[in-house]
């Protein structure tokens, strides 16, 4: 080997010799050859003309001492075995590998390049000429993402071989490049690329990309489209309902229920139905009378607790009781209003890991509760512990659970009386709401509000004593309580009670009864109506003429105009008029808003509008052609409850008044309206006690109002309209619009429309 830093062309190498290291260098560099495999091929080459170079490296003198004297014994120098002749063979012996061979022997004489001494990268940032081997013998192992510019113009300029290791022909001088540009041969697998590109990747993300700097786009604001819909109309002003007649009202609705219960006894105060449709009690006016008295007694001196009372005034008390038994939880619910004790009405617990009571415990921790009434027949069906007694239900509070069963109740002395006291602040109920994130919470509603309430529904929907009324809704809570349940109590009104379960199974029940009952009035749903409707062919011995008040419970969905025409269409034949429909409106803070009276009472014709959705979704009312598919069509909820004052405030911001072409959320101010989120503060003051303005900032009234979370507007003779809700949007609701949601053709801004259409 020639001394380090000696030129390759001041060494006495035969021609044979300089030819076959042309050639590996030329198998090096188009990678047909590893460096370790170069280097051992070169060193045999070199070893075989040890005695005609001067200065050769001493490791392979030494070799060449030892294999010295075994060839000078041999008879014959060794030849290699011939080797199978190939592609690989014949490419070597072509006239176009010699011409390489010379081009590349020609190429070296020109650049002067010394042979390499050492294994290192053939792909190298620094120059060849300026190449001085390390002093180690072992080298850093080959870095194949960088390498020499020099080298890839000679992969350009040596002619192509036909083929070498299955490499197509016209794909031996291709370059891949890694990530940072720098080529390599394209021998190099495509995978180890791709390792290589991965490695050179940080492992985690930059800390400045976490923190995505977006305030340009928050303070970005959105520019009104100029061919949006805009209220024109006037301010509106605050609509104020009939006064509530001064009449005889009992002072409470506890009066009510003694002066029934003491004087009229025998008088029908609820039915019960079994799923076959069948009565299954009736509970008079003074069974109710004596039962709640009976359990309040044994509420306030038969439960102690370490010889203390367990309750006292003032306690919450959870009443647990199916939809098919609303006789014992009308027993339950007015024996703690006579005990002075705040019943809250809840779900009969499926499981006990089920979802829903999970937030049914948070509602019983927040109101305190110790105490659940329940029937026999009911904790039965509840899950038990090893130990017999019902579970601690996930999320719920530790319960003792009272059965208030006959047999359980202990008959009060004849000097005892209950405290019959005046309606007042205090707290007679709470009714759980859930909200559109699944929260459960307590709606509060005093003594006042409960007989406020009570006096503006019998004015409103005219009802008198004696009176029967077919309840098809959920007796716990909403306008099931309220009719069935409360009101019915002031005016001794018979209830039928239809449990859902027989609606199931034939939805045709309540408007039998309503045959066989002869019932003045019915609470239904539009979901009643519409299934009725599929289950009334071959049924012609029904009618529906005793009917003077249909209340549709849910006629603030706008989707029920549909079923209510849809009813009458097929029952106005057997009896059903058109005025007896009075869809009305409600929510769990501000009980009834409004309902339709009829018009022998003095209410105005029923009316509908048809409604632009575009101009909807701007808040805006915008009356369209009802047979476009972009429209709405509403029917009217009715007038405001007497007593009551309404108005319509914008939905976000301050509660200022709409004006009278635009869509806010309904207040009402009124004696009969919830009080408060038990133990929830910040959001009763919210709700509870908004104060609306006038465009000028100034209060329109010294009382707070409620907001009711109806979506809607006031309409000619004082009618309301509902469009939707804001907790758990019902059909509408507001959005932000740019100029690309605009339609085309804008629509013609006109007037407020309304029109009657006969039914």
């Amino acid at each position: 080997m020639a001394e380090r830093g000696c030129p390759l062309e001041a060494v006495p190498l035969p021609a044979e010799v300089r030819e076959s290291l042309a050639e590996l260098e030329l198998e090096l560099s188009e990678g047909d050859i590893t460096q370790k495999g170069y280097e051992k091929k070169r060193a045999k080459l070199l070893a075989r003309c040890v005695p005609l170079i001067q200065g050769v490296d001493p490791s392979l003198q030494v070799e060449n001492r030892i294999l010295g004297p075994a060839q000078a014994s041999a008879p014959a120098p060794k030849q290699p075995k011939p080797r199978p002749s190939n592609a690989r063979d014949e490419r070597f012996r072509s006239d176009v590998h010699t011409e390489a061979v010379q081009a590349a022997l020609a190429k070296y004489k020109e650049r002067k390049m010394p042979m390499p001494s050492k294994r290192r990268s053939v792909l190298t940032h620094a120059s060849v000429e300026a190449y001085t081997p390390p002093a180690d013998l072992h080298s850093a192992p080959p870095d194949v993402t960088t390498g020499l510019v020099q080298h890839q113009h000679a992969y350009c300029e040596r002619p192509q071989m036909t083929s070498v290791r299955g490499v197509p022909r016209g794909c031996r001088g291709s370059v891949l490049e890694t990530a940072g540009g720098v080529p390599v041969s394209s021998r190099v697998s495509s995978k180890i690329q791709q390792l290589l590109n991965t490695l050179k990747r940080p492992k985690r993300p930059p800390l400045k990309e976490f923190f995505v700097d977006d305030l340009e786009e928050l303070l970005e604001v959105q520019q009104p489209d100029p061919n949006q819909p805009k209220p024109e109309g006037s301010q509106m002003a605050v609509l104020r309902g009939e006064p509530l007649a001064e009449g005889s009202w009992p002072p409470s609705l506890l009066a009510a229920l003694q002066q029934w219960g003491t004087t009229q006894p025998k008088a029908p105060c609820l039915t019960a139905l079994d799923t076959a449709g069948k009565a299954v009690y009736t509970l008079t006016y003074g069974k109710l009378w004596s039962r709640s008295l009976k359990l309040a007694y044994t509420l306030l001196n038969k439960l102690t607790n370490k010889n203390e009372p367990l309750l006292k005034p003032g306690d919450r008390v959870a009443l647990v009781f199916p939809n098919s038994d609303p006789v014992m939880f009308m027993v339950a619910f007015y024996g703690c209003l006579l005990a002075e004790l705040v019943p809250v009405p809840i779900e009969v617990p499926l499981t006990r890991k089920d979802a829903g009571s999970q937030q049914v415990g948070f509602l019983l921790g927040s109101c305190g509760i110790s105490l659940a009434l329940t029937t026999d027949a009911c904790q039965k069906g509840l899950p038990k512990a090893q130990t017999g007694e019902v579970v601690t239900f996930k999320g719920w509070p530790p319960l003792t659970w009272l059965v208030i069963d006959g047999k359980h109740l202990t008959k009060p002395p004849k000097d005892w009386h209950p405290a019959l006291q005046d309606a007042g602040p205090r707290t007679a109920y709470i009714e759980y709401k859930t909200s559109k994130e699944g929260s459960t919470v307590g709606v509060a509603v005093s003594h006042a509000s409960l007989l406020a309430q009570c006096q503006s529904l019998t004015q409103a929907c005219g009802y008198s004593e004696a009176e029967t009324l077919t309840n098809v809704l959920d007796f716990k809570r909403d306008a099931g309580l309220w009719h069935g349940v409360l009101t019915s109590i002031l005016n001794r009104i018979h209830v039928v009670s239809i449990p859902y379960a027989l609606m199931k199974a034939n939805p045709l029940s309540w408007i039998q009864k309503v045959c066989v009952y002869k019932a003045q009035a019915a609470l239904v749903k539009s979901r009643d109506m519409h299934w009725s409707l599929l289950a009334q062919r071959g049924q012609r011995d029904v009618s529906l003429s005793s009917l003077r008040l249909l209340i549709v419970a849910d006629g603030a969905n706008p989707w029920s105009i549909s079923s209510c025409d849809a009813f009458l269409n097929v029952f106005q034949a057997r009896g059903l008029r058109p005025e007896v429909i009075c869809p009305c409106a409600s929510s769990p803070e501000a009980l009834t808003v409004a309902i339709r009276r009829p018009p022998d009472m003095g209410g105005p014709p029923p009316r509908r509008a048809v409604l632009s959705m575009s101009g909807l979704s701007h808040g805006v009312i915008r009356v369209d052609a009802e047979e476009k598919l972009s429209v709405l069509t509403v029917q009217d909820v009715g007038q405001v409850m007497p007593g009551a004052n309404v108005c319509v405030v914008k939905v976000e911001g301050t509660p200022h008044l709409c004006k009278t072409d635009e869509v806010g959320e309904i207040c009402v101010d009124s004696s009969a309206t919830a009080t408060a989120y038990y133990g929830l503060l910040g959001i009763t003051k919210n709700v509870f006690e908004t104060v609306p303005v006038t465009a000028g900032g100034a209060p329109v009234s010294d009382r707070p109002f409620t907001r009711t979370g109806l979506l809607g507007f006031i309409g000619p003779d004082d009618l309301v309209f509902v469009v939707g809700k804001l907790d758990g949007l019902m059909v509408v609701g507001f959005r932000r619009h740019n100029a690309d949601d605009v339609v085309a053709t804008a629509l013609a801004v006109e007037p407020m429309k309304f029109v009657y259409r006969g039914r």
